[in-house]
């Protein structure tokens, strides 16, 4: 891309400028570069030039759907690069350092969006590859495109109420009312669930009562089952145990009949052997002879007290078999063995201390409702309230605005109601004795009403204002916002369509107003509207219908008087020259010479004719001054046309 950003931005509060716009691919458009004065931008050309490519390019850069149509027939992708000089320490700039991009040295940053003819796309930011969310995120604090479709959007209930929480302010206010809602939704959620299940709920509470009643009777203790599969098995087959440790005993110390050796008796001759043979060596295999032979007592000693414990006892064996069985019912039932019985136990339990299903488990789910809900209410209430205030007067600054757009006679109300609620519904609230439906966005439904002249019935917008007067409603708004909208650049796609004459002029001159504070682009095909730019750009499109880099151009002195009065006529005869000249001699003239009919809302504005308004032209004596001329002390920093 080529060129260079305004060399300071107008207003210190505005985070970036859109100094530089090249569209490649684009539709009808071959290759183009649009560099937008910091001020009053219009383009202007035949129907179906091209000229809201323009419009189309910043939505593929805002994130918008990509569309292969879009692509230029032959080309194998379509490309859109903007430049945007930011203001340092502004968010927008650490929005790009968090993505990974760099800013150039002047302090601007390209950002690009390619759309492939087989609908890929691919974002860049800084020079680095990054998520389309990226942009999206970056170009939400820069840029907003109002046409047709966001007038159209201005009749839905929705879009009003976004409109005045936009101009009142209430994002804190929403914040917590959706916070203190989410809180009361999930307590009735959770009441109902206690309360719709509850037979579902007291039957598990009867199997686990039932399943831990089973098993304290019979009291498992860990390990028992082993324990008794060991004395079964020495019960079950006593005689066998008695024989073989009567022979082991016997072969120790020796029967009572004394008819063969025992082991210790041999042991012991052995030991007295070695003793008396007076050699050391066999002193010490005597002593180790000793050892054992004591080891062998012990063991007949041992095998003396199992015999003498190894009694059959039917009774007994009968007693640990009736236990045995106590035990496999609750392993059938609950667990493998009788450690996994005990888990189920604790596990149970723990399950039943959740299951309460007690009139105090339910009556502190309703005092929880309760109160949640009357957190919910008071929050709600604080966001009506400041609604409520705020739609008053931005219905006296919206209507002061129409008296400048040919519109003085209607007059506009912004009314905040209750959404209705019905009592048992899941959103239904009681706020000082009625009922409503809180919704996200809280209990009010917002109605832009106007009333078209002294006498007629209050109409909502959408019956009561044709498509002139919707656009004009829209423009009369956003110059009230003008100071509440966050956006840098503020681009009208044909906002002024359907009107003409006077109104037309009136548009130009509160667009030209709404410069003062933003960066303003607009698409029109209204000579009144484009008289008030501070640069006017004109695409031609060549014989072929394709847009080269020459047939966009911005246009001054005897060239713009041409393009305006084609805009009036279609000719170029002395007449529509003529016209021409007055239109921007007019729109110089009532900057320089006379009031300029400030706004009422709250952009607030200089007088034209005070020290704030100085007239300025440029040096081909085109009029684009009309636009800077309109601008207070503080704008004078911009570049001029």
């Amino acid at each position: 891309m080529h060129g260079a950003p305004p060399s300071s931005v107008a207003v210190a509060s505005v985070a970036g400028v859109l100094t530089e716009l090249r569209l490649t691919g684009l539709g009808v458009i071959e290759d183009a570069t649009i560099e937008p004065h910091a001020g009053f931008t219009v383009v202007t050309g035949e129907t179906g030039a091209g000229k809201t490519m323009v419009v189309t390019a910043l939505g593929l850069v805002a994130g918008g759907r990509a569309d292969s149509s879009r692509v230029r027939a032959g080309a194998d992708r379509a490309v859109v690069e903007a430049r945007v000089a930011l203001t340092p320490g502004t968010p927008p700039v650490s929005l790009v350092e968090e993505a990974g991009g760099r800013l150039d040295l002047d302090g601007s940053v390209i950002l690009v969006r390619s759309v492939g003819a087989d609908g890929r796309s691919r974002a860049h930011l800084g020079g680095r590859a990054v998520p389309l969310a990226a942009l999206t995120d970056l170009t939400e604090q820069l840029v907003a495109v109002h046409g047709q479709s966001e007038a159209i959007a201005l009749l839905r209930p929705g879009q009003q109420r976004a409109l005045l929480d936009r101009f009142a302010g209430t994002a804190g206010l929403l914040e917590t009312y959706r916070a203190a809602r989410a809180e009361w939704t999930a307590a009735v959620a959770a009441l109902a669930e206690r309360l719709g299940s509850s037979r579902e709920r007291a039957q598990r509470e009867q199997l686990l009562r039932m399943g831990l009643d089973e098993i304290a009777a019979v009291a498992p203790a860990p390990g028992e089952d082993e324990q008794l599969v060991g004395e079964i098995r020495r019960l079950d087959n006593a005689d066998g145990l008695r024989v073989a440790a009567t022979l082991a005993h016997d072969g120790l110390v020796g029967d009572d009949l004394g008819e063969a050796a025992s082991a210790v008796a041999l042991v012991e001759a052995a030991r007295k052997g070695l003793d008396g043979a007076g050699d050391p060596r066999l002193a010490e295999l005597g002593t180790r002879l000793h050892a054992t032979s004591a080891v062998l007592t012990d063991a007949a000693a041992e095998l003396a007290g199992y015999l003498a414990d190894l009694d059959a006892d039917p009774a007994r064996l009968e007693q640990l078999l009736g236990r045995q069985a106590e035990l496999r019912a609750l392993t059938r039932r609950y667990g493998a063995d009788v450690a996994a019985v005990l888990q189920w136990q604790a596990e149970a339990e723990q399950e039943l201390a959740g299951l309460d299903n007690s009139e105090t488990a339910v009556e502190r789910a309703r005092e929880l409702v309760a109160d949640t809900a009357r957190r919910t209410v008071a929050a709600a209430a604080r966001l009506t309230a400041a609604r409520t205030a705020a739609a008053r007067t931005l219905a006296d600054r919206a209507t002061a605005e129409l008296a400048h757009l040919a519109m003085g006679r209607a007059t506009l109300e912004v009314r905040v109601q209750d959404r209705p609620g019905q009592p048992g519904a899941d959103d239904a609230l009681e706020v000082d004795g009625r009922w409503v439906g809180a919704g996200a966005d809280g209990v009010d439904v917002v109605e832009v009403v106007m009333v078209a002249h002294a006498g007629a019935p209050p109409l909502p917008i959408a019956r009561g204002a044709s498509g002139g007067e919707l656009s004009r409603v829209m423009l009369a708004l956003e110059v009230v916002l003008a100071d509440a909208d966050p956006v840098s650049t503020l681009v009208f796609d044909e906002v002024d369509a359907g009107v003409g004459g006077r109104a037309a002029t009136e548009i130009g001159r509160r667009l030209a107003l709404l410069s003062r504070s933003h960066q303003v682009i607009v698409v029109t095909h209204l000579a009144q509207v484009a008289a008030f730019a501070d640069r006017h750009v004109v695409v031609d499109a060549g014989a072929g219908g394709a847009v080269g880099t020459s047939s966009v151009h911005p246009v001054a002195g005897a060239d713009r008087v041409t393009e305006l009065a084609r805009m009036l006529g279609g000719t170029d005869t002395e007449t529509a020259r003529a016209h021409a000249e007055d239109l921007l001699a007019a729109a110089a003239g009532t900057t320089s010479g006379s009031t300029a009919g400030t706004t009422s809302g709250s952009t607030g504005g200089a007088v034209a004719g005070s020290p704030d308004a100085t007239a300025a032209t440029d040096s081909g004596g085109n009029g684009l001054g009309a636009g800077a001329a309109r601008r207070p002390a503080r704008a004078r920093t911009r570049r001029t046309a």
